[in-house]
């Protein structure tokens, strides 16, 4: 598939989404990630650091619509696997170390796809446009996070763990949502 040209609707329906995905799932992490130690944080650091030098290095090969499009891809369906194993997998070890890793993979993109989004959309009010769309739904997936979680606790499931799980039920939906937007968009 050809891509040359980005369509300026869904692809702030897709940015929305995916900042509300983020929101949505900030809190949930700590949760997650508490059974690592404190040396896999280092060593993922380090990884991304490698990464992200990595990816920086090729710029000129990837800063085309066509890889724009397969890095977002690639990045959207991380984040699905993500939450699919979790949701499969439950509470553990691996299952922390498999989304940590999932998250560093997203994040060794997450400069490109910035500096692409400035390229693509050179004009200031699409940049703001974008911005004001990546702001709206990140506060909008903080505010539904909390209250899902005091939701939760009306109705006396209190335990982290359990609505961290709950959550990533809401957060398999939105990630197909996202994933549709993105390819309408492109």
């Amino acid at each position: 598939m050809q891509h040359s040209k980005i369509a300026k609707r869904p692809f702030l329906k897709y940015k929305f989404l995916n900042s509300l995905f983020l929101g949505l799932s900030m809190g949930s992490i700590f949760t997650i990630y508490a059974v690592l130690s404190p040396s896999v944080f280092s060593i993922g650091g380090i990884a991304l650091a490698v990464g992200l030098l990595a990816i920086a290095k090729i710029y000129t090969k990837i800063l085309n619509i066509e890889a724009f499009f397969k890095i977002s891809m690639f990045v959207e369906i991380v984040m699905l696997c993500c939450v699919i194993y979790f949701l499969a997998s439950g509470y553990d070890y691996t299952t922390a170390l498999f989304v940590y890793v999932g998250y560093q993979i997203i994040f060794m993109f997450g400069g490109y796809l910035v500096r692409a989004e400035t390229v693509f959309f050179s004009r200031a009010t699409l940049l703001s446009m974008i911005d004001v769309a990546k702001q709206k739904g990140y506060l909008a997936g903080l505010a539904i996070s909390y209250g899902f979680y005091e939701l939760l606790k009306f109705f006396e499931i209190s335990q982290n763990q359990t609505q961290v799980y709950y959550l990533h039920f809401g957060l398999f939906g939105l990630q197909i949502l996202i994933i549709y937007y993105l390819y309408k968009a492109f």
